[in-house]
């Protein structure tokens, strides 16, 4: 079963906030873009996720006709109500459906009554775990895609990562598998295009220590802060990206990593900003990188003895990972992660986020079940 409701506190349907209804269902890619977007259906997936959100209304302030897929219940463990996210989706019109439930999607688009011009998955594991990293990255993503083209869509942009370049985890093998089948299908079929977007590091991610360090604790990283770096991206740059992706011909079949403004940062010039930003003199905790190294030993051991425990496992590895592995491009030519041929995109920087978080707090930046990466 599923319900699919418009909401707006203020005024009635206008012109612009109507779903487009085409003469015929299937439409080649090409023809979409020579359409203007209040003539063009975008359907996102992951509507209600952090980064998802914030496709939604850039989507939506563009003027393309927005059909929002959501959970009954969102948000960080389930906790916003339906009218909770027709609130935090206004402009759009928002689907009540299950990703994860083939036939359910199908039907839920099936019951819009138009077809579908793109579709837009910013879907990700609420967990990283082992069988939620198959069943949201990859089986619910593919869900999206079959029910898009049943319904006539010519064009997938997915939201992947930039760490996959290097998969050593569930999650990225994921959507890694996903991505593959997302080409093969451009291949096979004339007029179907893709855009593949990699985001580096998000400004959230890097935002847990603001609050602890304001009240006076050390920066904690890992070795000497200088294992990895990024080039952080904020919500609202990189939702401007996504929605790029939607008509710009250059973003056509294409995998396109994507990172912030500026260079590179560190950990440990991560924690100088912060510092700085708090007229503090700076205080390190360096933890000794093998110390995950030997917690994940441990831990792999005790999942052959218990495998309810491989989740445990996973978020271990995908701690050493963060703590040591780039968000950076990863240069086939040298094998070494380059902030020169990492892409930069937007305004907005992690300092003007820092400041931000240390005026107003990290509402609506909780980490929530991810708060191990």
């Amino acid at each position: 079963m599923s319900l699919c409701l418009s909401f707006n506190p203020f005024t009635v349907h206008s012109p612009k906030s109507q779903i487009h209804k085409h003469a015929s269902v299937l439409s080649s890619s090409s023809n979409t873009r020579n359409k203007n977007p209040t003539d063009i259906n975008v359907l996102v997936v992951g509507s209600t996720g952090y980064i998802g959100k914030f496709v939604v209304k850039e989507l939506v302030n563009r003027g393309f006709n927005v059909i929002a897929i959501a959970r009954e219940k969102s948000g960080i463990r389930g906790k916003n109500s339906k009218e909770d996210t027709l609130s935090d989706l206004n402009g759009a019109k928002v689907c009540f459906s299950d990703v994860a439930n083939l036939d359910a999607l199908v039907e839920s688009v099936k019951n819009l009554g138009f077809p579908i011009d793109v579709v837009v998955s910013c879907l990700a594991s609420r967990t990283g775990g082992v069988q939620d990293s198959w069943k949201i990255d990859y089986e619910a993503t593919k869900n999206s895609l079959v029910a898009g083209k049943k319904f006539g869509a010519s064009h997938f942009v997915l939201l992947s990562a930039i760490c996959v370049q290097k998969p050593l985890l569930e999650f990225q093998r994921a959507k890694l598998k996903f991505e593959a089948e997302l080409m093969k299908e451009a291949d096979d079929y004339d007029g179907f295009t893709y855009s593949i977007v990699r985001p580096t590091a998000f400004f959230k991610s890097l935002g847990g220590q603001v609050e602890l360090v304001k009240d006076g604790k050390p920066y904690v990283m890992f070795g000497d802060g200088k294992l990895c770096a990024c080039k952080p991206i904020s919500e609202h740059d990189l939702a401007s990206f996504i929605a790029d992706c939607v008509l710009k011909e250059d973003k056509i079949n294409r995998v396109l990593p994507i990172g912030g403004p500026g260079k590179a940062l560190t950990p440990l010039e991560q924690g100088e900003i912060l510092f700085k930003l708090l007229g503090k003199e700076p205080k390190f905790l360096k933890v000794p990188i093998g110390i995950m190294d030997f917690a994940i030993g441990v831990l792999d051991f005790l999942v052959k003895i218990f495998p309810a425990m491989e989740d445990a496992a996973e978020f271990g590895k995908i701690g050493r990972y963060y703590a040591a592995e780039s968000m950076l491009l990863l240069d086939p030519e040298t094998g070494e992660y380059s902030d020169e041929k990492t892409p930069s995109y937007g305004n907005d920087t992690l300092e003007e986020f820092f400041a931000r978080v240390l005026r107003e707090g990290m509402a609506g930046q909780e980490l929530g079940e991810q708060s191990i990466f």
